[in-house]
C-alpha cells in the first residue's frame, strides 16, 4: 500500500466515472422523496407524528444508502420507497375511519395546566419536567399560571394555551426561572402562596411552615395576579 495515495484516500477502488453515478443516484433520491411527500399528502408535511418520524427517517436510510453506495442497485430502493407510501397512505385511511386507531398512533392532546394550576400526573406520564414547561410557557408570554385557563400539549408537540379575561385572572404560580422567584419552606410574611410542584394557592401567615392539600410537598413560592398583556 503506498501511503498518501490520493486514489485511494478519495475514491478507494472506485473509478472516477463513479462520481457522476452519485450524482444520479443522488438525484433519484432527492426525486424519491420529494414524489412521496407530494403523494403522501399535504398532512405528510405540515406536521410529524410518530408514524411519519418512523417513515421519514427510513425514507432517509434509504436514499442514504442508496446515493453513494455501489453496491446498492435503485429499484430494491424503489421498491422500499413504494412500500412505505402504499403503508402510510394505508394507515392514514385507517385513521380518518377509526378514532381509536387514530388516538393508538397519533396520540391524543394531553391537559397540562388547568385552572391555573398545572397537571402533575400528565407531566410525569410526558416524562416533562416543570421546569421545561414554564419554559414554554414564558415564550408563549404567560408570566404566572393564573393567566392560563387550560394548555394543551398537542399530539405535534406544540403547546396550546387558553386564557383567562383579565378581569378573571387567578392568583398564581410564577413561571420564571427560581432565581426571580424565591422559594420557601418557612414564610417570610403573611399572604398568598403556590406549591411550586402543583400550582396551588392558599392564604399562609408569616413564619408557618404548610403542605400543600392538593399535592403534599411543602416548597412554596409568593403567588402573582398580574393579567396577562396582549
Amino acid at each position: 500500500m503506498v501511503a498518501f495515495d490520493l486514489q485511494r484516500m478519495l475514491l478507494g477502488e472506485l473509478p472516477g466515472t463513479f462520481l457522476m453515478e452519485v450524482a444520479v443516484r443522488a438525484l433519484a433520491a432527492f426525486l424519491a422523496v420529494f414524489l412521496f411527500l407530494k403523494f403522501s399528502g399535504r398532512r405528510g408535511i405540515k406536521q410529524l407524528s410518530r408514524f411519519e418520524l418512523v417513515v421519514i427517517l427510513t425514507l432517509g436510510s434509504a436514499a442514504g444508502d442508496v446515493t453513494f453506495y455501489e453496491d446498492v442497485p435503485l429499484l430494491p430502493v424503489a421498491l422500499v420507497f413504494i412500500t412505505l407510501l402504499l403503508l402510510y397512505r394505508g394507515t392514514v385511511f385507517l385513521m380518518r375511519k377509526s378514532k381509536a386507531c387514530e388516538a393508538w398512533i397519533d396520540g391524543v392532546p394531553i391537559t397540562v395546566v388547568k385552572d391555573g394550576m398545572y397537571e402533575i400526573h400528565s407531566l410525569r406520564n410526558l416524562n416533562i419536567s416543570s421546569n421545561e414547561l414554564f419554559m414554554e410557557l414564558r415564550q408563549l408570554g404567560v408570566e404566572h399560571l393564573g393567566q392560563v385557563r387550560l394548555g394543551l400539549l398537542e399530539t405535534d408537540g406544540e403547546l396550546s394555551l387558553y386564557f383567562y379575561a383579565p378581569e378573571d385572572t387567578r392568583t398564581g404560580l410564577s413561571v420564571l426561572p427560581v432565581e426571580h422567584r424565591p422559594e420557601y419552606r418557612t414564610f417570610p410574611g403573611a399572604g398568598v402562596y403556590c406549591c411550586v410542584s402543583c400550582g396551588a394557592a392558599a392564604y399562609h401567615e408569616a413564619e408557618q411552615t404548610a403542605v400543600c392539600e392538593r399535592c403534599g410537598h411543602d416548597v412554596w413560592s409568593a403567588a402573582l395576579t398580574a393579567p396577562r398583556n396582549r
